[in-house]
Protein backbone atom coordinates (compact mmCIF):
# COMPACT_ATOMS: atom_id res chain seq x y z
CA UNK A 1 0.00 0.00 0.00
CA UNK A 2 1.28 3.36 -1.20
CA UNK A 3 2.04 5.65 2.20
CA UNK A 4 -0.65 8.24 2.57
CA UNK A 5 2.19 11.03 1.77
CA UNK A 6 5.33 11.07 -0.07
CA UNK A 7 7.74 13.32 -1.83
CA UNK A 8 8.59 11.72 -4.59
CA UNK A 9 11.07 14.19 -6.33
CA UNK A 10 12.60 17.56 -5.24
CA UNK A 11 14.82 19.46 -7.14
CA UNK A 12 16.71 23.48 -6.93
CA UNK A 13 16.00 25.31 -9.76
CA UNK A 14 16.75 28.96 -11.61
CA UNK A 15 13.11 30.17 -10.43
CA UNK A 16 12.79 28.12 -6.90
CA UNK A 17 12.71 24.77 -5.19
CA UNK A 18 9.91 22.63 -7.18
CA UNK A 19 8.90 19.69 -5.61
CA UNK A 20 6.73 16.40 -6.56
CA UNK A 21 4.26 15.57 -4.48
CA UNK A 22 1.71 12.44 -3.86
CA UNK A 23 -1.00 12.00 -1.23
CA UNK A 24 -3.94 9.75 -0.82
CA UNK A 25 -7.01 11.56 -0.94
CA UNK A 26 -8.76 10.20 2.28
CA UNK A 27 -12.17 10.08 1.00
CA UNK A 28 -11.45 8.36 -2.53
CA UNK A 29 -8.30 6.92 -1.48
CA UNK A 30 -7.25 8.46 -5.45
CA UNK A 31 -3.33 9.19 -5.40
CA UNK A 32 -3.48 13.06 -5.75
CA UNK A 33 -0.09 14.38 -7.70
CA UNK A 34 1.10 18.00 -6.32
CA UNK A 35 3.79 20.49 -8.00
CA UNK A 36 5.10 22.95 -5.38
CA UNK A 37 7.41 25.91 -6.30
CA UNK A 38 8.90 26.34 -2.47
CA UNK A 39 5.80 27.26 -1.18
CA UNK A 40 3.73 28.19 -3.30
CA UNK A 41 1.47 25.20 -4.75
CA UNK A 42 1.56 25.00 -8.87
CA UNK A 43 -0.78 22.71 -9.67
CA UNK A 44 -2.66 19.56 -8.85
CA UNK A 45 -3.98 16.25 -10.36
CA UNK A 46 -7.23 17.23 -8.43
CA UNK A 47 -7.82 19.98 -10.57
CA UNK A 48 -7.54 19.53 -14.21
CA UNK A 49 -10.60 20.60 -15.46
CA UNK A 50 -9.57 23.69 -16.74
CA UNK A 51 -6.18 22.21 -18.12
CA UNK A 52 -8.42 20.25 -20.26
CA UNK A 53 -10.72 22.72 -21.30
CA UNK A 54 -7.53 24.99 -22.26
CA UNK A 55 -7.25 22.35 -25.07
CA UNK A 56 -10.75 22.01 -25.52
CA UNK A 57 -11.62 25.21 -26.23
CA UNK A 58 -8.49 26.01 -28.27
CA UNK A 59 -9.16 23.44 -30.81
CA UNK A 60 -12.77 23.82 -30.76
CA UNK A 61 -12.83 26.17 -33.61
CA UNK A 62 -10.30 24.90 -36.52
CA UNK A 63 -11.30 22.97 -38.78
CA UNK A 64 -11.02 19.14 -39.60
CA UNK A 65 -7.52 18.89 -41.04
CA UNK A 66 -4.37 18.17 -39.62
CA UNK A 67 -2.83 20.32 -36.86
CA UNK A 68 0.32 21.25 -35.79
CA UNK A 69 -0.37 22.17 -31.68
CA UNK A 70 2.06 23.62 -29.64
CA UNK A 71 1.91 23.94 -25.78
CA UNK A 72 3.87 26.24 -23.46
CA UNK A 73 4.38 24.71 -20.09
CA UNK A 74 4.24 20.62 -19.60
CA UNK A 75 2.96 20.61 -15.78
CA UNK A 76 1.60 17.48 -15.13
CA UNK A 77 0.72 16.96 -18.98
CA UNK A 78 -3.54 17.44 -18.78
CA UNK A 79 -3.20 20.05 -21.65
CA UNK A 80 -1.01 17.93 -23.73
CA UNK A 81 -2.39 15.26 -23.07
CA UNK A 82 -5.90 16.60 -24.00
CA UNK A 83 -4.70 17.49 -27.29
CA UNK A 84 -3.24 13.98 -27.79
CA UNK A 85 -6.84 12.72 -27.76
CA UNK A 86 -7.96 15.36 -30.07
CA UNK A 87 -7.41 12.67 -33.56
CA UNK A 88 -6.57 15.90 -35.98
CA UNK A 89 -3.58 16.36 -34.10
CA UNK A 90 -0.73 15.36 -36.01
CA UNK A 91 2.11 17.18 -34.27
CA UNK A 92 2.59 18.36 -30.70
CA UNK A 93 5.41 20.41 -29.19
CA UNK A 94 5.28 21.49 -25.88
CA UNK A 95 7.87 23.70 -24.69
CA UNK A 96 8.79 23.40 -20.79
CA UNK A 97 11.44 25.56 -19.10
CA UNK A 98 12.17 23.06 -16.33
CA UNK A 99 14.14 19.97 -17.31
CA UNK A 100 13.30 18.82 -14.01
CA UNK A 101 9.79 18.37 -14.81
CA UNK A 102 10.30 16.82 -18.37
CA UNK A 103 12.42 14.30 -16.51
CA UNK A 104 9.32 13.70 -14.49
CA UNK A 105 7.80 12.19 -17.29
CA UNK A 106 10.45 10.76 -18.91
CA UNK A 107 11.07 8.49 -15.44
CA UNK A 108 7.19 7.99 -15.84
CA UNK A 109 6.61 9.60 -12.22
CA UNK A 110 3.40 11.43 -13.18
CA UNK A 111 0.48 9.28 -14.32
CA UNK A 112 0.67 10.61 -17.56
CA UNK A 113 4.49 10.36 -18.45
CA UNK A 114 4.15 7.28 -20.16
CA UNK A 115 1.33 7.99 -22.34
CA UNK A 116 2.76 11.36 -23.44
CA UNK A 117 6.61 10.23 -24.20
CA UNK A 118 5.14 7.17 -25.75
CA UNK A 119 3.23 8.75 -28.83
CA UNK A 120 5.41 9.69 -31.85
CA UNK A 121 3.09 12.74 -32.31
CA UNK A 122 4.65 14.07 -28.94
CA UNK A 123 8.62 16.11 -28.65
CA UNK A 124 9.13 17.51 -25.45
CA UNK A 125 11.14 20.51 -25.56
CA UNK A 126 12.90 22.10 -22.77
CA UNK A 127 13.41 25.94 -23.35
CA UNK A 128 11.71 29.17 -22.40
CA UNK A 129 8.31 29.25 -23.99
CA UNK A 130 8.56 33.17 -23.51
CA UNK A 131 11.87 33.83 -24.98
CA UNK A 132 10.91 31.56 -27.76
CA UNK A 133 7.51 33.54 -28.43
CA UNK A 134 9.28 36.41 -28.93
CA UNK A 135 11.96 35.29 -31.72
CA UNK A 136 11.10 35.44 -35.18
CA UNK A 137 12.71 32.16 -35.77
CA UNK A 138 9.75 30.58 -33.46
CA UNK A 139 9.01 28.29 -30.88
CA UNK A 140 10.73 24.95 -32.94
CA UNK A 141 14.38 25.57 -32.37
CA UNK A 142 15.03 22.20 -34.86
CA UNK A 143 12.54 23.83 -37.18
CA UNK A 144 13.02 27.75 -37.40
CA UNK A 145 10.38 29.74 -38.48
CA UNK A 146 7.66 27.05 -38.14
CA UNK A 147 4.28 27.46 -37.80
CA UNK A 148 1.02 25.92 -36.10
CA UNK A 149 -2.63 26.07 -35.97
CA UNK A 150 -2.83 26.48 -32.48
CA UNK A 151 -0.46 27.67 -29.53
CA UNK A 152 -2.02 26.75 -26.12
CA UNK A 153 -0.03 28.62 -22.88
CA UNK A 154 -0.70 27.73 -19.16
CA UNK A 155 2.19 29.06 -17.21
CA UNK A 156 1.67 31.96 -15.18
CA UNK A 157 -1.29 32.38 -12.55
CA UNK A 158 -2.84 35.04 -14.86
CA UNK A 159 -1.59 37.84 -17.24
CA UNK A 160 -1.46 40.17 -14.25
CA UNK A 161 -0.11 37.25 -11.99
CA UNK A 162 3.47 35.74 -13.46
CA UNK A 163 5.52 33.93 -12.07
CA UNK A 164 8.64 35.99 -13.68
CA UNK A 165 8.74 39.64 -14.50
CA UNK A 166 9.94 38.98 -17.81
CA UNK A 167 6.93 36.57 -19.13
CA UNK A 168 5.07 39.93 -18.45
CA UNK A 169 6.26 41.42 -22.11
CA UNK A 170 4.14 38.61 -23.76
CA UNK A 171 0.70 40.12 -22.64
CA UNK A 172 0.90 43.07 -24.15
CA UNK A 173 0.40 44.32 -27.80
CA UNK A 174 4.15 43.58 -28.77
CA UNK A 175 4.42 40.43 -27.43
CA UNK A 176 0.85 39.09 -28.81
CA UNK A 177 1.55 40.15 -31.96
CA UNK A 178 5.26 38.63 -31.99
CA UNK A 179 3.61 34.94 -30.74
CA UNK A 180 0.63 35.61 -33.52
CA UNK A 181 3.33 35.46 -35.91
CA UNK A 182 3.96 31.85 -35.04
CA UNK A 183 0.70 30.91 -36.20
CA UNK A 184 -1.06 29.58 -39.84
CA UNK A 185 -4.14 32.14 -40.73
CA UNK A 186 -6.81 31.25 -39.00
CA UNK A 187 -4.58 29.89 -36.18
CA UNK A 188 -5.87 30.30 -32.36
CA UNK A 189 -4.25 31.37 -29.28
CA UNK A 190 -5.91 29.88 -26.19
CA UNK A 191 -4.40 31.06 -22.27
CA UNK A 192 -5.65 29.55 -19.25
CA UNK A 193 -5.74 32.15 -16.70
CA UNK A 194 -6.60 31.40 -12.06
CA UNK A 195 -8.24 34.94 -12.35
CA UNK A 196 -11.64 35.55 -13.56
CA UNK A 197 -12.04 37.30 -17.20
CA UNK A 198 -9.96 40.53 -17.34
CA UNK A 199 -11.50 43.01 -19.66
CA UNK A 200 -8.55 44.81 -20.34
CA UNK A 201 -6.80 42.03 -21.10
CA UNK A 202 -9.40 40.32 -23.76
CA UNK A 203 -9.22 44.52 -25.50
CA UNK A 204 -6.12 43.93 -25.47
CA UNK A 205 -5.93 40.90 -27.62
CA UNK A 206 -8.82 42.34 -29.99
CA UNK A 207 -5.71 44.62 -30.65
CA UNK A 208 -4.16 41.82 -32.57
CA UNK A 209 -6.46 39.29 -32.93
CA UNK A 210 -9.57 38.78 -35.31
CA UNK A 211 -11.54 37.93 -32.39
CA UNK A 212 -10.81 37.01 -29.00
CA UNK A 213 -12.75 35.74 -26.34
CA UNK A 214 -13.07 34.94 -22.12
CA UNK A 215 -14.89 31.41 -21.31
CA UNK A 216 -15.51 30.88 -17.76
CA UNK A 217 -15.11 27.25 -16.83
CA UNK A 218 -16.30 25.97 -13.85
CA UNK A 219 -15.16 22.86 -11.81
CA UNK A 220 -15.65 21.21 -8.39
CA UNK A 221 -13.70 21.94 -5.73
CA UNK A 222 -13.97 19.54 -2.74
CA UNK A 223 -11.12 21.25 -0.26
CA UNK A 224 -13.12 24.48 -0.02
CA UNK A 225 -16.66 23.35 -1.16
CA UNK A 226 -18.85 24.29 -3.62
CA UNK A 227 -17.61 25.13 -7.25
CA UNK A 228 -14.42 27.42 -8.30
CA UNK A 229 -13.75 28.89 -11.69
CA UNK A 230 -10.68 29.72 -14.43
CA UNK A 231 -10.83 31.12 -17.26
CA UNK A 232 -9.68 30.57 -21.07
CA UNK A 233 -9.10 33.41 -23.41
CA UNK A 234 -9.27 32.26 -27.29
CA UNK A 235 -7.62 34.47 -29.71
CA UNK A 236 -8.08 33.59 -33.29
CA UNK A 237 -5.52 35.29 -36.27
Amino acid sequence: MNPRFEEIDWQPTPIGEISLRRRRHPESGDDVYEVKLGDEFLMSSLFTTGEIALTDLGLAQLPSTELDVAVGGLGLGYTAQAALDDPRVRSLTVIEALAEVIDWHQRHLVPLGARLTSDARCRLVHGDFFALAADPHGLDPKEPGRHFHAILLDVDHSPRHVLHPRHAALYQPAGLRALAAHLHPGGVFALWSNDPPDEQFTATLTEVFAQAAAHVVDFDNPLQGGTSANTVYVAST
